[in-house]
């Protein structure tokens, strides 16, 4: 059975401008504030991304020549078969092998784009399939570098290829566990993700094929599966996905990703920090969109985005974490005063506060309808 998602925070149309955003008074004063990140619409439109490939100068596209290596030979080709965006994504969660996950990410992506596929409705696996290794252990139990047995290029190489790999999965996951929704959500807010899925596939690659120049591979150290946990807490919360990945996990990687630049810069290793600053500089679309589709939200809810922010973060027990990279959050479009208590003390508008009670009925009503629809819709597809 396909099951819908809750649709807390859900009554709207697909699209919004940003000019709506910022011409709203009655939201907050926060979005009047609001300031998207200027590359937001050259990034929608922009064309396939082939540039998976670390060459001398930079990335470019992977050439069919013996210079440019994949570590484990030459793959047998891969299968896409699917329908829909919604079933490609499911295909890739489904995959465990990391390189073979990272390919069939982004050829999911090119054949969607390439065959004007729709977007659908599948049920995502309960969880991504992983490989054998890394070992996944908690966070207390990954080694500090001096531990680990490699050296810091490698560990921080290590460490960043896993956000990536999670940051594949995270992706997928929110394009296909709310595709129930896409009457409501859209078109633009799947294609959004899904291209962000590709992105993130792309900086996987080049995380595995720095480790493997260095002489190491993915899953050589222990992990943690802490993204994946904090993925799980907003599986029926459209809302709440935004708030937790985009908003807090992916913006703690604009805060992180100066530093790793200037650890490997320190250790002698410009390659890997260069490939470290571009994936930081490409990260800022992926949080820039989950604070547009959030502002989107709130704003046909006529939600307060600021407390709205902060009450999921309380209600899901998502945690804030500094020191924070204020230009790079700026230039995401985030609010400070949404993650910084010293920005503001101004209040939100009491009527928000006041119109909790009639929106959880309208939301009930919404989930009891969208879940009979797709109960109806389940019976006309095979059983999985």
């Amino acid at each position: 059975m396909l099951l819908a998602p809750k649709l807390k925070f859900l009554s709207f149309p697909p699209l919004f401008h940003y000019s709506k955003l910022r011409l709203s008074s009655s939201t907050s004063s926060s979005s009047s504030k609001f300031s998207p990140w200027s590359g937001f619409q050259s990034w929608r439109e922009s064309p396939l991304n082939e540039d998976r490939f670390w060459g001398p100068n930079g990335p470019r596209p992977l050439l069919h020549s013996s210079s440019d290596i994949d570590t484990r030979g030459t793959p047998a080709p891969l299968d896409v078969s699917g329908s829909s965006l919604s079933e490609l994504g499911a295909l890739v969660l489904s995959t465990s092998d990391p390189l073979t996950k990272s390919k069939l990410s982004h050829l999911a992506f090119s054949r969607w784009r390439n065959e004007n596929l729709p977007i659908g409705r599948y049920q995502p696996p309960s969880r991504p399939a992983r490989p054998p290794k890394p070992q996944l252990v908690s966070p207390k139990e990954i080694p500090v570098s001096k531990n680990s047995g490699l050296p810091l290029n490698a560990y921080l190489l290590h460490n960043l290829a896993h956000v990536e790999l999670n940051a594949i999965d995270l992706a997928w996951d929110t394009v296909v566990r709310f595709s129930p929704l896409y009457d409501i959500l859209g078109q633009q807010f799947f294609a959004d993700f899904a291209r962000v899925a590709d992105d993130e596939s792309r900086h996987f690659a080049w995380c595995s094929q720095r480790l493997a120049e260095i002489g190491f591979n993915y899953g050589d150290m222990p992990a943690h599966n802490l993204l994946w946990r904090e993925c799980e807490k907003s599986s029926d919360n459209v809302a709440a996905r935004l708030a937790a990945i985009p908003l807090v996990q992916e913006a703690r990687g604009l805060d992180a990703g100066p530093r790793l630049v200037q650890k490997m810069v320190g250790f002698g290793d410009h390659r890997t920090s260069s490939i470290v600053a571009r994936i930081a500089e490409e990260e800022v679309a992926h949080v820039a969109v989950g604070v547009y589709w959030f502002m989107s939200l709130c704003h046909k809810m006529n939600r307060a985005p600021c407390s709205t922010f902060k009450e999921l973060l309380q209600e899901y027990n998502l945690e804030l974490k500094g020191p924070f990279n204020y230009s790079a959050r700026d230039e995401a479009g985030i609010p400070r005063e949404w993650y910084d208590s010293s920005s503001t003390n101004k209040k939100e508008p009491k009527e928000n506060q006041n119109s909790n009670q009639q929106l959880s009925e309208v939301y009930d009503r919404l989930a009891c309808i969208i879940s009979m629809e797709s109960e109806r819709s389940s019976l006309n597809r095979p059983s999985e």
